[in-house]
C-alpha cells in the first residue's frame, strides 16, 4: 500500500459537532496564529448530527454573544408553551408547570435543527481561518514512542470486500497535532479505544445510554402551534421501561416527533423503533399527524450516566469533549449546551498550554475544573434522576427524582447522595426465556411506518464493495447466544434493519446490512456479549439529515 502523508496542526479536532466547532472556533478567537483542524466523517457538517432539539442557550450567548443581531443564525423558533404529560393506552394526564422543578422550564430556549445549527457554526469556524474536512473518517489513533497522543489516521479509501487495494483505492492521511480533541459523539470509535488504553472509566460508574428516534414532519397549518414544547412517558412502555417522547414545533408548520429509550431494558423481545411508530397512534398523539407528510428520519444513541459516569476527560496528548465524554443532562434532554461548553473549556485549557510552549502532555486543568463549571453544575442537579428510574420504574421513580431535582435546587442536597447505576446496559438484557414475544401492530403507512422505508427517508449511502464497518469478533457466540439464549435482539434493537438472521438450508445465518447503518451505535452498546464492535466506513458514508 502506499505510504500515508502526514499535515501538522497546533491542534486537531475529530468531530464538526457542538463541541468540536465550539472548539475550534474558541481556539481561534483565543490566538488566531493557531492552526486547527476538524474532521467530519459525514459528507457535509450537520450531515450525521441528530438530536431533538431544543436548545439552552447558555452555550452559543458565551461563544458567539452578538448571535441574535445576525440575521442568518438557525435559532427561529422561541419556545412558548410547555406541556408535561403522562400517556395511558387511550388518554393522557398532563402535569402542572408549577409542579416541574425550575430547571424543567424551556422558556427561553430554542427549538431548532442541531444539524443546521453546527452547518453555522462550521461556517462561523471557517471564517475564522479553521481548515474543516467533511467526508474525512477517523480510523486510527497515532501514538509516539512514550504513548501519548500525537494525531490521527483517515482511514484509506476504495478498499474492497476482500480487504485489498481497488482500482480507486486512496490511502488515508494522518493528521498530527501538539494536542489532539475527540468530539465523536456518542461512543466514538476512537474514543472508546482511548478509554480503554488509558483506564480512563476507572473509578466511575458505568456509562448508561438510550436510543433516540426522531422523524420530521410536515403537518397541516391547523395542527402546528409553533414553539409548542410537549414531552411525554407512559405509554407504550411498561412502567418498569425507562424512556419518554418529545413533540416539537418548530417554525414552517414543522414537527419534530422522537422517542427515546433507555437501553437498560430487559426484554429481547422489545423493538425501540416499533413502540415508536405504536406512540404516535395514541389518540392524544396522532391527530397532530393526519394529513400531514413524514420528511426525515433518523436514530442515534444518548449517553444517559450523567455525572457520576463522566470518564477522565484527559489523557496524554489530548481530551474527551462534548457526548464522547457523556454531557447530556437527561431529564431536560439536552446535551448541546454542554457540549458547547465543554469544547469551549476545553480549547481555553490547550491555548493556555500552548502559549506555555507545551505540546503532547496532559490538559489536566480541563478534567479538574468541569466540575466546578456550568456543565458540573448542571449535571450535577439531576445525577439521580437515571438511577431513581431504573431502581424504582416509572411512576415511582419518576416522582423520586422530581423530588430530588427540586431539593438539588433549592437546599443543593439529596438525601440519595450520589446514586450507583449498577450493570452497564448489555448487562441488563435477560434471556428470551423469561419473556414473550412482543405482537406490533402492522404500520397504517399514515403515521405508522415499516423500517425499510424510513431508512430510506434518512438518505443513508455506503459503497457495499467495501469491507463491513460492523465488526462480529466470534460468529460462534453470535449463534450460541444472541439467537439461542436471546433470541435475537438485534434485529429489535437496531433502527435501520442492520441485521438478520436468516435461515438456508436449515442452518440460521447471521446476516448484516451495512448498506443500512444510520451510524446510531446501538448495536455496540446493545449487544449482551459486546459481540459487536462499531468502527467508520469510507470517509463521506452513512446517512445525509436534512434539518434534524
Amino acid at each position: 500500500m502506499s505510504e500515508r502523508e502526514s499535515m501538522e496542526f497546533d491542534v486537531v479536532i475529530v468531530g464538526a459537532g457542538p463541541a468540536g466547532l465550539s472548539a475550534a472556533i474558541r481556539l481561534k478567537q483565543l490566538d488566531e496564529n493557531l492552526s486547527v483542524v476538524v474532521l467530519e466523517k459525514g459528507a457535509e457538517v450537520g450531515a450525521h448530527i441528530l438530536s431533538g432539539a431544543v436548545v439552552d442557550p447558555v452555550g452559543v450567548d458565551k461563544l458567539i454573544p452578538g448571535w441574535r443581531e445576525e440575521s442568518d443564525h438557525p435559532f427561529k423558533t422561541e419556545v412558548k408553551d410547555d406541556h408535561f404529560l403522562v400517556l395511558g393506552p387511550a388518554g393522557s394526564i398532563r402535569l402542572p408547570n408549577f409542579a416541574m422543578p425550575p430547571l424543567m422550564n424551556n422558556h427561553g430556549n430554542y427549538i431548532v435543527s442541531l444539524g443546521n445549527v453546527c452547518r453555522w457554526l462550521g461556517e462561523k469556524a471557517e471564517a475564522l481561518g479553521v481548515e474543516v474536512y467533511p467526508g474525512f473518517a477517523a480510523a486510527e489513533v497515532l501514538y509516539n514512542d512514550d504513548g501519548a497522543v500525537i494525531g490521527v489516521a483517515t482511514g484509506d479509501m476504495g478498499i474492497g470486500k476482500d480487504g485489498k487495494p481497488g482500482p480507486n483505492h486512496e490511502p488515508g492521511m494522518e493528521l498530527l497535532g501538539k494536542y489532539v480533541l475527540i468530539g465523536e459523539g456518542v461512543r466514538g470509535s476512537l474514543a472508546k479505544q482511548i478509554i480503554n488504553k488509558f483506564d480512563l472509566s476507572a473509578d466511575r460508574e458505568p456509562q448508561k445510554f438510550g436510543i433516540g428516534i426522531k422523524e420530521l414532519w410536515q403537518v397541516k397549518p391547523e395542527n402546528h402551534k409553533q414553539g409548542l414544547v410537549q414531552h411525554s412517558f407512559g405509554w407504550p412502555l411498561d412502567m418498569k421501561t425507562g424512556g419518554g417522547t418529545f413533540l416539537y414545533h418548530l417554525e414552517d408548520n414543522m414537527v419534530a416527533v422522537g422517542f427515546v429509550i433507555h437501553l437498560n431494558y430487559k426484554n429481547p423481545y422489545l423493538s425501540p423503533f416499533e413502540e415508536f411508530q405504536r406512540f404516535k397512534t395514541h389518540p392524544s398523539i396522532k391527530p397532530t399527524f393526519e394529513g400531514g407528510k413524514r420528511l426525515s428520519y433518523g436514530a442515534r444513541a444518548i449517553t444517559e450516566g450523567g455525572f457520576q459516569s463522566v470518564p477522565k476527560l484527559t489523557f496524554p496528548g489530548g481530551a474527551l469533549i462534548g457526548c464522547s465524554a457523556g454531557f447530556v443532562n437527561v431529564p431536560r434532554i439536552k446535551g448541546s449546551h454542554n457540549a458547547m461548553l465543554s469544547g469551549m473549556l476545553a480549547a481555553e485549557k490547550v491555548a493556555a498550554a500552548l502559549s506555555d510552549g507545551r505540546a503532547q502532555d496532559e490538559i489536566i486543568e480541563y478534567e479538574n475544573e468541569w466540575r466546578g463549571s456550568q456543565i458540573g453544575e448542571d449535571l450535577k442537579k439531576v445525577r439521580n434522576v437515571k438511577p431513581l428510574w431504573s431502581k424504582f420504574g416509572t411512576i415511582i421513580g419518576v416522582g423520586l427524582g422530581g423530588l430530588d431535582m427540586w431539593l438539588n435546587t433549592l437546599i443543593k442536597w439529596s438525601p440519595f447522595g450520589t446514586m450507583k447505576h449498577g450493570k452497564p446496559d448489555h448487562a441488563c438484557l435477560e434471556p428470551a426465556s423469561k419473556h414473550k414475544p412482543i405482537e406490533y401492530p402492522k404500520p397504517d403507512n399514515e403515521v405508522s411506518f415499516d423500517r425499510l422505508s424510513s431508512v430510506f427517508l434518512s438518505s443513508t449511502n455506503h459503497d457495499e464493495d467495501q469491507p463491513v464497518h460492523l465488526k462480529l469478533a466470534d460468529a460462534d457466540l453470535q449463534k450460541s447466544s444472541e439467537l439461542d439464549v436471546f433470541a435475537g435482539p438485534s434485529n429489535r434493537y437496531c433502527p435501520a434493519g442492520v441485521y438478520e438472521w436468516v435461515e438456508d438450508e436449515g442452518k440460521q445465518n447471521f446476516v448484516i446490512n451495512s448498506q443500512n447503518c444510520v451510524h446510531c451505535k446501538t448495536c455496540d452498546i446493545k449487544d449482551p456479549n459486546q459481540n459487536i464492535n462499531w468502527t467508520v466506513p469510507q470517509g463521506g458514508e452513512g446517512p445525509m439529515y436534512p434539518n434534524m
